[in-house]
């Protein structure tokens, strides 16, 4: 599979998210037990992406990187989408990450950290009305997310597996 070719990639953080138009391409790396929200608006080619570390925000006293959780981090972005001319209501998410990562611990020390992001995310995305197109989410391996909002493909490189596009 091939990206659009010339466009420039934005690399987005963890616990950060970066809101662009076309013709960029938004990139996040390391998502293990963390979820990448792609949302885009199709029509006027305004895209952003966020790479949440935590569910939620309320279990924290001092919250100083908002982006950092689900339920902070996606109306944070979305406000900056709508300042950059994107409609929420056209809005649409793919989602990557949430796994796994440390098998064989015991469940309740690892407390199900990549599980609870997926599940909080789209509890979010649904509240908010945004219809969650793709997702990969789960498994037991690192993700890297791309995002090009030109198109408004995802592709994600896992190790070991070829490039998939979502």
């Amino acid at each position: 599979m091939e990206l659009s070719k010339g466009n420039a990639e934005i690399q987005v953080g963890i616990a950060d998210y970066k809101v662009t138009a076309s013709p960029y391409r938004l990139i996040t790396l390391g998502l293990g037990s963390c979820v990448g929200v792609a949302l885009y608006d199709s029509i006027a080619k305004v895209g952003g992406l966020l790479h949440i570390m935590l569910p939620d925000s309320k279990q924290f006293n001092n919250v100083s990187k908002p982006a950092k959780f689900a339920d902070t981090g996606i109306p944070l972005m979305i406000s900056e989408i709508k300042r950059k001319g994107g409609n929420a209501s056209r809005l649409t998410a793919k989602l990557v990450g949430g796994a796994q990562m440390f098998s064989g611990l015991d469940e309740k020390f690892v407390l199900n950290i990549g599980q609870r992001n997926a599940v909080m995310t789209k509890n979010i995305l649904s509240q908010l009305g945004i219809r969650v197109l793709a997702e990969e989410l789960g498994g037991n391996r690192g993700r890297t997310m791309i995002f090009d909002t030109t198109t408004g493909q995802v592709t994600i490189r896992t190790i070991g597996t070829p490039l998939k596009v979502i």
